[in-house]
C-alpha cells in the first residue's frame, strides 16, 4: 500500500545548498514520490526540525539574594516585628507576674508528692534498679559468667553511689545548720526554693501550674508539599497531572524557596504549560480550603515582570480584614501634588499602594455600607491637601458624608432635592464654561510651553493661566442622572468633564451603590480610567466598574465578605488590578485634615466659592418644553428631532452644544412625546419621511406640567 501520510512534525523539508558537508540523503523510494503522495520527484529529504548546532539566545537574568533577611532591612518590618517580640514579653511577665502568689500556693500543695518522687527515684538510683531486668535475664538463661560480671558492675555503682549520697546529705545538713547559724533569711529563701522545686516535681504532667501567657494559633508553616496539596484542590487538570506526574516535566515548579514577605509567606512557581494566574485566582475558596487557611489570607497573583505562567502565591498569616493597617502617612502632616502619585492604601502585605488622580476620572462602585463614601472622601482629602486644587464635593446621599470638607471646597451641596440638583446643575454649568475656556487657553500656549496640549504641574502653578487643578466628586450619582428635569442635562456635562477634562487638569470622581447602566452612564463608565470596585453581588455590576470581561479574568469583588470594609479592586493604576484596602479616616480625623488643608489654602491664597460663603451663579435654566416651543414656529405642524436639535444649539450653544436628534427624543421622553415618521423636505428640496415632533404633544405636555406644577 502507498504511504500517502505526511512527514512528522517535527520534521521540515530544506533544500539542498552546495556548500552542504553532509551526506547526501538517500534517493526517494518509489512510495516517497508516487504522485498520490503528494511529494514530487525533486521533493527534499525531511531533517530535523532542532538544530543541535543553533546558538542559545544568549539572554540570562540572574536575581541575588539578599545579604539579610528582609525584616531586618525594611524598617517597617522590623519594627512591627520587634514589637510583636516586646509586646509578648511584656505581656507574659505582666501575666505571670500577677500569678506568682498563686503559683507559690499550688505548688507548695504539690511538694509533698514532689518529695516522695524524688525519694523514690533518688532510692531507685542508687540501688541500680535501671539494671535490675538485665540482671533478672542473666539469672533467667543460667549465664553465670554474665550474671557475676553484672553483680560487680552494680556493687560498683551502688558503693559510688550511695557514698555521694551520704556526702551530699551530710554537705547539705551542715550548710542547713551554718545557714540557720549565721544567715537564717538565706535559709528560708533555700527552703522556699527547694518546697518549689519540689512543688514542680510533683506537677502532673498534663496540668502544669505555670501554663502559657500567650496561646499560639494553629497555624502551618508554609512549605512545598502544602502549596502542591492546594494548587490539587483546585480541581484544574493541567496542574493535578503535573503534580501526579513530578512537575518539571510539565513546567510546574518552585523558581525560588519559600520566603517570609510581611505577614505572610511568598511562594513563588511556574505553572504547567497554558495555565495562567487567572485559572488560579478564580478558585481562591478551593486553594484556601487546600492551604487549611481562611480565604482572607490567600491571595494568588500574576508577576507582572516575568512571563504569563508565572503564579505569585502570598499567604497571609491572618485575613486582610483583620491584619493591623499602618497609619496613613498624610494623617498629621503632609501636602499633596495631585500630578504625583500618593499613598492611600495598603495591599495584601500592607504595602503602599499610591494613586495618581490627575488626567483620569474615577469610579467608585459597591454595595451599601463597603467603604465607598469613605474612598471617595479619602480622594477628596487628598485633592484638598494640594493647595491648588479646586473642589467640587456633592454628597447626593445627603447624610453629609462630605460635610468635614466644606471649609476647603468651591462648591459644596448635600440632598437630593429639586434646589439641590439645581444648585448642582448650576455648578455643573460653570465646569462646562471653565472646560470650554481652559481648551481656548492650551491651545493659545506655545508649543515649548505645552508640548503635549495639556495641563503640566508648572502651568497648574501659575495662577496667571486659571489651569489649576479641579476635582469634582458625586457620591450616588444615579440621583442626578435619574433626575426627570434636570438628569439629561447633567448626564452631558459629567460625560463631557470625562472625556476633555482629564486633559485640561478636570478630574471627575462618581461614586455609586447600584452600578448599571442608568446609574453609570456608559459614557462615563468607558471613559473612566480610574475604577474602584469594593464589594458587589454579581458579574454585571462587577465588569460595569472594573471593566467589561474582568471577572472572567478573575478579578472579581463578589469574592469580598461584609466585613472586607474598604477592601477593594483597583484597575487602571499599573498594568493590572490589584487588591487594595484603602485607609480608614472616620469624619473626626477627616475634619483634622481639612483644617490643615485649609491653612495650607489660606496661605497660598485659594479659598473660594462655598468656603467663603459664595455660591454658584444663577444660570438661565434650560426649560426643554419651553425651548422647544419657541423653536417650532406656529404654523409648522410637526418638525424633525435633527432640525430642532439644530435650532435649540443656534437658541442656547452654552447648554445644547453638540446635540443631535436622539438627545432632542430623549429629552422629551419624559414629559410623555413621542417621535414619529414627519415628512419634510431637505436643504436640497428633497421630501423625506424622518423622525418628528408635533407642536401640538409640546404644546399639550407645557400644559400638563404647568397644571401640575400649580396643584403642587
Amino acid at each position: 500500500m502507498t504511504d500517502t501520510s505526511p512527514p512528522p512534525a517535527h520534521l521540515r523539508a530544506v533544500p539542498a545548498t552546495d556548500t552542504e558537508t553532509e551526506p547526501a540523503a538517500a534517493p526517494p523510494t518509489p512510495a516517497e514520490t508516487a504522485p498520490e503522495s503528494g511529494w514530487s520527484e525533486n521533493a527534499p529529504a525531511a531533517v530535523p526540525v532542532d538544530n543541535p548546532h543553533l546558538p542559545a539566545p544568549g539572554v540570562r537574568s540572574e536575581k541575588r539574594k539578599p545579604v539579610l533577611a528582609g525584616w531586618l532591612t525594611n524598617r517597617r518590618d522590623f519594627t512591627a516585628t520587634a514589637r510583636h517580640a516586646v509586646a509578648n514579653a511584656g505581656y507574659s511577665a505582666l501575666y505571670h507576674g500577677v500569678r506568682v502568689p498563686v503559683y507559690a500556693g499550688r505548688l507548695t500543695l504539690m511538694s509533698p508528692r514532689g518529695a516522695c518522687r524524688f525519694v523514690a527515684s533518688t532510692n531507685r538510683w542508687v540501688w541500680d534498679r535501671e539494671a535490675a531486668p538485665l540482671r533478672a535475664m542473666a539469672v533467667r538463661s543460667e549465664d553465670v559468667e554474665e550474671y557475676m560480671r553484672l553483680s560487680r558492675l552494680r556493687a560498683g555503682r551502688v558503693r559510688l553511689r550511695g557514698m555521694v549520697t551520704l556526702v551530699a546529705a551530710v554537705f547539705g545538713t551542715g550548710f542547713a545548720l551554718w545557714l540557720y547559724v549565721m544567715a537564717p533569711a538565706f535559709l528560708y529563701a533555700f527552703a522556699a526554693g527547694g518546697v518549689m522545686l519540689l512543688g514542680m516535681a510533683g506537677q502532673q504532667p498534663d496540668a502544669p501550674v505555670v501554663g502559657p501567657a500567650v496561646l499560639k494559633t494553629e497555624v502551618q508553616k508554609l512549605t512545598g508539599s502544602i502549596v502542591l496539596r492546594g494548587l490539587d484542590s483546585i480541581g484544574n487538570a493541567k496542574v493535578s497531572a503535573a503534580i501526579k506526574k513530578g512537575g518539571d516535566m510539565n513546567g510546574l515548579r518552585f523558581v525560588s524557596e519559600i520566603v517570609r514577605d510581611g505577614p505572610g509567606y511568598r511562594a513563588d512557581l511556574d505553572l504547567p504549560y497554558g495555565v495562567t494566574p487567572e485559572d488560579i485566582m478564580e478558585s481562591r475558596k478551593p486553594l484556601a480550603s487546600g492551604l487549611r487557611r481562611k480565604v482572607g489570607c490567600v491571595w494568588p497573583a500574576p508577576d507582572p515582570a516575568e512571563h504569563e505562567g508565572r503564579l505569585v502565591l502570598w499567604v497571609g498569616d491572618k485575613p486582610m480584614n483583620e491584619t493591623t493597617k499602618p497609619a496613613w502617612p498624610l494623617a498629621k502632616s503632609g501636602t499633596v501634588d495631585l500630578f504625583k502619585p500618593v499613598v492611600f492604601g495598603n495591599d495584601q502585605r500592607m504595602r503602599d499602594v499610591a494613586v495618581t488622580l490627575m488626567f483620569a476620572s474615577v469610579v467608585v462602585g459597591s454595595i451599601p455600607r463597603m467603604g465607598k463614601t469613605f474612598l471617595m472622601r479619602l480622594f477628596l482629602l487628598i485633592a484638598a491637601l494640594d493647595p491648588r486644587a479646586e473642589l467640587h464635593a456633592f454628597d447626593f446621599k445627603g447624610t453629609g458624608d462630605f460635610g468635614a470638607l466644606e471649609p476647603v471646597c468651591h462648591r459644596y451641596r448635600a440632598g437630593e432635592e429639586t434646589e439641590d440638583i439645581e444648585y448642582v446643575l448650576d455648578a455643573l454649568r460653570e465646569l462646562k464654561e471653565e472646560l470650554r475656556r481652559r481648551a481656548k487657553v492650551i491651545k493659545s500656549l506655545p508649543r515649548s510651553r505645552c508640548p503635549e496640549s495639556k495641563v503640566t504641574p508648572e502651568l497648574a502653578s501659575d495662577k496667571a493661566l486659571g489651569l489649576h487643578p479641579i476635582v469634582a466628586g458625586f457620591d450616588e450619582c444615579q440621583v442626578p442622572f435619574e433626575h426627570e428635569e434636570y438628569g439629561k442635562e447633567i448626564e452631558a456635562i459629567c460625560t463631557d468633564l470625562v472625556k476633555r477634562g482629564p486633559a485640561l487638569g478636570i478630574v471627575a470622581l462618581f461614586g455609586t451603590q447600584r452600578p448599571d447602566a442608568k446609574s453609570l452612564p456608559t459614557g462615563i463608565s468607558a471613559n473612566a480610567v480610574l475604577r474602584f470596585c469594593l464589594k458587589v453581588m454579581g458579574q454585571p455590576a462587577n465588569d460595569m466598574v472594573l471593566g467589561t470581561s474582568m471577572y472572567k479574568s478573575g478579578y472579581r469583588a463578589t469574592m469580598f465578605s461584609r466585613s472586607d470594609r474598604g477592601i477593594c479592586w483597583m484597575a487602571g493604576e499599573g498594568d493590572d488590578p490589584r487588591i487594595v484596602a484603602s485607609a480608614f479616616v472616620d469624619a473626626v480625623a477627616a475634619e483634622r485634615i481639612a483644617a490643615r488643608a485649609r491653612q495650607v489654602r489660606e496661605k497660598y491664597g485659594n479659598v473660594t466659592g462655598h468656603a467663603i460663603g459664595k455660591g454658584p451663579e444663577k444660570t438661565a435654566g434650560a426649560d426643554i418644553l419651553t425651548d422647544v416651543a419657541d423653536v417650532i414656529a406656529a404654523d409648522e405642524k410637526a418638525v424633525w428631532c435633527e432640525r430642532i436639535a439644530a435650532r435649540l444649539t443656534e437658541l442656547r450653544p452654552e447648554v445644547y452644544a453638540g446635540w443631535k436628534g436622539e438627545n432632542v427624543t430623549a429629552a422629551l421622553k419624559p414629559w410623555g412625546i413621542k417621535t414619529g415618521q414627519v415628512w419634510g423636505q431637505t436643504d436640497a428640496g428633497e421630501g423625506k419621511n424622518r423622525r418628528g415632533i408635533e407642536r401640538a404633544d409640546v404644546t399639550a405636555a407645557i400644559t400638563r406640567r404647568d397644571a401640575d406644577r400649580a396643584a403642587a
